[in-house]
């Protein structure tokens, strides 16, 4: 058994947990953080990816709307190649009280976010797509966020500081004796090992699964999943965020995000944060709703739907989750439950994982009995080079850069513009287990086709470089296959039934995978 020392074990590795490691080994402490599969594999690779400027809390949860426009601010700063600045619109539509609009503009006040009237026609003039029956239009600093490259970026830094980030890491029990945390024994799921990492402290941020971390040291953490289903459309019919001015809800919500635009999302309580499935209904509530912002939404091309599960701190019994604050909540166990050696972090969002991280850090080092400041406000996240992802995050670079290079015979994926060059760059960095390993690094069949052409070029990169197995590259294709599949049952009408049952026949005739798509 591999047996590895550090002073603070960090488990989870979406962007809390990475956010936690970069703080952690800027402070200087040596510090691992272990994740069951890949970076962003959980919650943070499944949002549909807004910069929150905190209007949306700003009258039912005014603290997490402060918080959202302050990191809004410093995100902005420290990491501009992982953000667009796309702003938002909150948008008064024939179905929304009007009523709300005052208390929506007090709490905005109140919470420090700009916010801006602009008459319908310049709101048209800058959206045409959008329902001219809309009154009112409020102008509010909201953006768009590339969660993948975030939560690699951070873990870059934190290298750069001397920290380690183990993937493929899963936690199979605490090492706990006397009423103290002074580790975890993992399984190295690529190599079929146990590993003891024992610490002087051990922070969960294991988000949906923060509870079932818990649990192996017999505590209680009431960790309320909340699933939340999007849909994406083809490509991008608008260019900024917009938010229907109302109460959150059921798909009031399209968020522009690379090449697409996506609509959310559903509140559904599940059970299990690894076991759920995308309902009908859902999907028809999102164009339905979808439909009064942009109206003839339900006739363009869905081009895939998804969903995750958001961690919410239900601290007291309540019916809807969506009365249960976004802000986040940090738990001292030596304090609530007797239990030294670890801490709990969870709830939040993704706008806020650095201050959720920072706030994590302080309390470590009070445990630990050490004063250290927290810089990652001040110093930038540097840029992950994935082949045109050294400029900043806006749409055009990818074709640009794709032209400039004169690198239209070297795409693997067309719909994302993946070159051969960017593919194999992240083959070689060896942390690539996966095609969807790969589909969170370059984007590989996030596009209209869903890995249809890209999967097996890819497919047949991977085989050269890396597996050079006949059989296990054909399993990485299939499971990759599969996994597109998933998010396209629920919408396989229309020219996405087409685009599907091409990729089928791909997979059944041409390349004789029987079984590619169930």
């Amino acid at each position: 058994m591999r047996q590895i020392e550090t002073e603070v074990l960090v488990i989870g590795g979406g962007a809390t947990g990475t956010g936690v490691l970069r703080d952690l080994a800027m402070r200087g402490f040596r510090a691992i953080l272990v994740e069951r599969n890949d970076l962003a594999h959980g919650t943070t690779g499944r949002y549909h990816g807004l910069l929150h400027s905190g209007a949306r809390y700003a009258v039912r949860d005014p603290q997490t709307a402060v918080e959202c426009i302050q990191e809004n601010r410093i995100l902005r700063r420290i990491m501009p190649h992982c953000i667009e600045d796309t702003g938002g619109f909150f948008v008064v539509t024939p179905w929304d009280d009007e009523a709300f609009v005052p208390q929506f503009l007090e709490g905005c006040r109140k919470a420090g976010i700009p916010v801006e009237e602009i008459p319908i026609v310049q709101m048209l003039r800058a959206e045409p797509l959008l329902n001219p029956r809309i009154t009112r239009c409020f102008r509010v600093p909201d953006g768009a966020a590339d969660s993948f490259r975030a939560a690699e970026a951070n873990v870059a830094s934190a290298r750069a500081y001397g920290a380690q980030a183990f993937t493929y890491h899963r936690v199979e029990r605490l090492l706990v004796s006397a009423g103290k945390v002074s580790g975890a024994v993992c399984r190295n799921l690529i190599r079929d090992e146990e590993v003891t990492i024992r610490a002087d402290m051990v922070v969960n941020a294991a988000g949906a699964w923060a509870g079932r971390i818990a649990a192996l040291a017999g505590l209680d953490v009431p960790v309320r999943c909340g699933k939340g289903t999007m849909v994406a459309i083809n490509h991008r019919v608008l260019n900024t965020v917009v938010n229907r001015c109302r109460p959150p809800s059921d798909g009031d919500i399209i968020v522009p995000t690379h090449t697409v635009a996506v609509i959310g999302t559903t509140d559904v309580p599940v059970d299990d944060a690894d076991d759920y499935h995308i309902e009908p209904w859902e999907v028809e509530r999102m164009l339905a709703e979808g439909a009064k912002l942009l109206p003839g939404l339900p006739e363009m091309r869905i081009l895939r739907a998804w969903a995750g599960v958001r961690p919410l701190y239900a601290a007291e019994p309540t019916q809807h989750d969506r009365g249960i604050s976004r802000g986040h909540v940090l738990l001292d166990h030596t304090e609530r439950d007797g239990v030294v050696g670890l801490v709990t972090i969870v709830g939040g969002k993704w706008t806020t994982y650095r201050l959720m991280a920072q706030d994590t850090v302080d309390l470590v080092c009070r445990l630990l009995g050490t004063q250290r400041a927290c810089r990652t406000h001040l110093e930038a996240l540097p840029a992950v080079e994935k082949d045109h992802a050294t400029d900043h995050h806006r749409l055009g670079v990818p074709l640009a850069h794709v032209e400039g290079r004169n690198a239209s015979g070297e795409l693997v994926c067309e719909c994302e513009l993946a070159t051969r060059h960017a593919v194999e760059r992240a083959i070689a960095t060896g942390e690539v287990t996966s095609l969807d390993d790969l589909r969170r690094d370059v984007r590989l069949g996030m596009g209209p086709c869903q890995g249809g052409f890209c999967s097996y070029r890819a497919t047949g990169i991977m085989h050269r470089m890396h597996s050079r197995n006949g059989a296990r590259s054909t399993l990485l294709w299939r499971d990759f296959v599969q996994e597109r599949w998933k998010g396209l049952l629920p919408v396989v009408y229309g020219d996405q039934l087409r685009q599907t049952r091409l990729n089928e026949l791909l997979c059944r005739t041409l390349f004789s995978l029987d079984r590619g798509m169930r």
